[in-house]
């Protein structure tokens, strides 16, 4: 089994310390700038930051979905999420830049073996970024709105 990643950055004009209040949101800001590939999205304790534990289903592809239970934690400019139904971590990392701040998302787990495992690592990553762009893109209008 290999390891296999995604990562997605954007440039947000916003403070980094609103920005990583936004990405820590799991009750209110979360919801909103999900895609189309989550659904069933909860908030099942918590909902601000370290400690909170929400679940969702993402729809990777139109047979691949994904059934997460993310607890989290944060650790110092980023918010960490880690799958209790899988090897799937994901780390959002706050960033000064300017006078606003980068985000960059990177998801990893372990791969499966053989040839499915071949091809995961090479076409899973693909797939998730664009997932990953459009929630980015979906934070930075949400965080730059709301900053205005």
């Amino acid at each position: 089994m290999a390891q296999v990643s995604a990562a997605s950055t954007v440039l947000v004009e916003a403070p980094p310390e609103k920005v990583l209040a936004a990405i820590a949101d799991y009750s209110t800001v979360r919801p909103k700038i999900l895609s189309p590939h989550y659904r069933d999205y909860k908030v099942l304790e918590g909902g601000q930051g370290a400690g909170t534990v929400a679940s969702w289903k993402l729809q990777a592809t139109k047979s691949r979905v994904r059934d997460v239970k993310a607890t989290v934690d944060v650790a110092g400019h980023t918010v960490i999420e880690k799958d209790a139904n899988s090897s799937m971590i994901t780390n959002w990392t706050v960033a000064p830049a300017g006078e606003g701040a980068t985000v960059t998302v990177k998801t990893t787990w372990q791969g499966a073996g053989g040839v499915g495992g071949f091809f995961e690592k090479i076409f899973a990553p693909l797939g998730l970024r664009k997932i990953q762009d459009e929630v980015l893109a979906n934070l930075k209008s949400h965080v730059e709105r709301e900053s205005r």
